[in-house]
């Protein structure tokens, strides 16, 4: 790989990572996009070669990939602290406006017009959902291998109740295993000449691991001696540390297995909640996985006993958000010195394939479980042997949501407006239909 065209000085990379950080919306492939232009083509601090190959090792990896790659570029441009003042600049805007916005969603849920405001959000959330379904399977599923594996996935997530995790590394594992004997079914492409032999960096990637893996556990730590495994906080954190893990394939992947969780197993919020979350991350700068720290702010704002329910859901929303991307600088400062030999390792970018086809039956599941619980007041759950059925009770249809969500749909796929437009104009259609409903 050639060197860097140009290096800026750190206050450069600083000024210009802030600058991303406050303009990064629409996704994960707007904000790609957006540092591309920033880093590559305007300022050629990377090349075209080095972002690419950077960012097919940030897929490798759990987590948000755009994040990820903002801290591997700092990293390789000022070392340590250019990933940490990159990787940071990239989440604290947007965790900052999600933190304020959860404080004004909690005060004001009960207020109508609010409640009328996210009816149109919820709606928008499903259209974007479906939106993000098309485009994921449009660029993964490309044998008939992965079709099934998608297929396969949506069946166990939302007929069998399989847990998320068992599934998604279950396919990396298949994915693995068909990468040895059939890499045609996983559309593999040959491999380039490997890398020349060089010393393998193992000290710098154990230091990486110690300092990082216990600057993950310390609030854990802190919450296990002071509040005890009872604490809400002590739930939120070892939640969402086990989410860090497993958030393969982007944010969409993860969020129908954190919702259900939040919603049924911890009961922290309701469905029609977790859809304003969401709608609320997709309005913002920053990772969409950021919704994680809207519902650690309900979570403890709920249960805030021995604090106040704002100081509790601060500290849910920031234990949240710490345990959700400090694990990411883990991998990139662990993983990066390894990245040209990550990518030449032909199982692993076989368990990836895998992995990401079994991603578009995630979100084929958080797409069918969004749009029952945001159409219907009231959902229940049924079983038929091994199978659990979903059952809406239809005289709980509401059809300002449908409707609001047939409009989403026609300008997303019609009109092709951007989410923010589309959430915007949903919220506004909540408020006019709240007046008639």
């Amino acid at each position: 790989m050639s060197g860097f065209s140009e290096k800026p000085d750190f206050s450069e990379l600083v000024r210009v990572c802030a600058r991303i950080g406050f303009l990064s919306f629409g996704g994960p492939a707007g904000q790609i996009a957006l540092m591309h232009r920033e880093l590559v083509e305007e300022r050629g601090w990377v090349s075209e070669a080095q972002y690419l190959h950077a960012l097919n090792f940030c897929h490798l990896l759990p987590g948000p990939e755009a994040q990820q790659l903002a801290t591997w570029i700092g990293w390789k441009l000022h070392g340590l602290r250019g990933g940490l003042a990159a990787g940071m600049l990239f989440v604290l805007p947007g965790a900052l406006v999600i933190l304020a916005l959860s404080m004004l969603y909690a005060w004001s849920a009960q207020i109508d017009w609010f409640a009328a405001l996210f009816l149109g959000i919820k709606a928008a959330v499903l259209a974007i959902v479906v939106q993000a379904l098309m485009r994921i399977a449009g660029r993964a599923l490309n044998t008939r291998f992965k079709k099934a594996l998608a297929v396969v996935a949506f069946l166990a997530l939302f007929f069998l109740d399989l847990p998320f995790p068992l599934v998604v590394l279950g396919a990396g594992a298949i994915g693995m295993a068909v990468a040895a004997a059939r890499p045609a079914w996983l559309a593999l492409k040959p491999l380039g000449d490997p890398p020349a032999a060089s010393p393998r960096p193992w000290r710098q990637s154990v230091a990486a691991v110690l300092v990082w893996g216990a600057a993950w556990a310390l609030p854990m730590a802190l919450v296990l001696l002071l509040l005890g495994r009872d604490h809400v906080l002590w739930q939120i954190g070892l939640f969402f540390s086990q989410l860090a893990v497993v958030t393969f394939g982007g944010a969409y992947s993860v969020l129908a297995y954190m919702a259900q969780e939040a919603v049924h197993g911890f009961g922290w919020l309701s469905a029609g909640e977790m859809a304003d979350g969401l709608g609320l991350a997709e309005t913002t700068p920053g990772p969409l996985i950021m919704v994680t720290q809207f519902v650690g702010y309900l979570a403890a704002f709920r249960a805030p006993d021995p604090f106040t329910p704002l100081v509790a859901g601060i500290l849910g929303a920031v234990l949240t958000t710490w345990v959700t991307f400090v694990p990411c600088f883990l991998w990139i400062f662990a993983l990066a010195p390894w990245i040209e030999r990550l990518e030449h390792a032909r199982r692993l970018n076989g368990g990836l394939a895998a992995l990401t086809s079994a991603v578009v039956g995630v979100i084929a599941n958080l797409s069918l479980w969004f749009l029952l619980h945001v159409l219907f007041a009231r959902v229940e759950e049924a079983t038929a042997g091994p199978l659990r059925l979903y059952v809406p009770d239809a005289s709980t249809f509401d059809w300002r949501a449908a409707l609001l969500a047939l409009v989403a749909a026609v300008l997303i796929f019609r009109f092709r407006l951007n989410v923010i437009k589309v959430l915007a104009l949903a919220a506004l259609g909540g408020l006019i239909l709240s007046r008639i409903g």
